[in-house]
């Protein structure tokens, strides 16, 4: 198999032509191989060179797309394969960036429990949004020890907020309705109303 041409297409782009049809490849990938314009590669060698050029490739797609904001495997993943890569090929990339520590699922759900918690949400919520993107029920527990120690009396704070001294049954029911909403069990909104009127019944 001879390479006949091979043509820089963009910053560390490379279309190789063969006997058999372009590659899309990497410099690095070039370089390994000692690939040059009439080489005659064996079958096989050609065979690894399509592999290792698509898993460049896709290396360093996936690292764009972790560079812009933190995610878990399984997105990572998805996105991947909504882009047209072959399962083996994403489940290197993944491999690879778990790997160099880019990915991080257990750090990835910390990192959750903390914006959510800060934004007010309870613990319902963010176990929502751990199925969502993909996080493994064993890494949820470890993570969930990153919500404030104060998260009741911050609750309890942002009920009285919310109420604002109106504690008929009306508002009562639709504020916890509201609280109810965003994460926090009936046990914990009831508990917070506690702190702060006798209403809560």
């Amino acid at each position: 198999m001879i390479i006949h041409e091979i043509q820089k297409t963009s910053v560390d782009r490379y279309l190789v032509q063969t006997d058999t049809g372009p590659v899309r490849t990497t410099a690095n990938v070039i370089a390994e191989f000692r690939l040059y314009p009439g080489k005659d590669i064996e079958d096989k060698d050609l065979e690894e060179f399509r592999i290792h050029s698509a898993r460049a490739l896709a290396r360093e797609h996936a690292l764009e797309i972790v560079s812009r904001r933190a995610m878990s495997v399984k997105e990572l993943c998805r996105k991947l394969a909504e882009k047209g890569y072959e399962e083996s090929v994403i489940r290197y990339c993944a491999d690879w960036l778990v790997e160099n520590r880019f990915l991080d699922d257990a750090d990835y759900a910390r990192l959750l429990v903390r914006h959510y918690s800060g934004k007010g949400y309870g613990t319902g919520r963010i176990r929502s949004e751990f199925i969502r993107r993909g996080i493994g029920k064993d890494l949820w527990e470890d993570a969930l020890e990153e919500m404030p120690e104060d998260a009741d009396e911050q609750l309890a704070r942002a009920l009285q907020n919310r109420l604002r001294g109106d504690y008929s049954r009306e508002n009562l029911s639709r504020i916890s309705a509201s609280f109810f909403r965003e994460g926090y069990s009936w046990d914990q909104i009831r508990s917070a109303l506690r702190t702060f009127t006798d209403e809560s019944e």
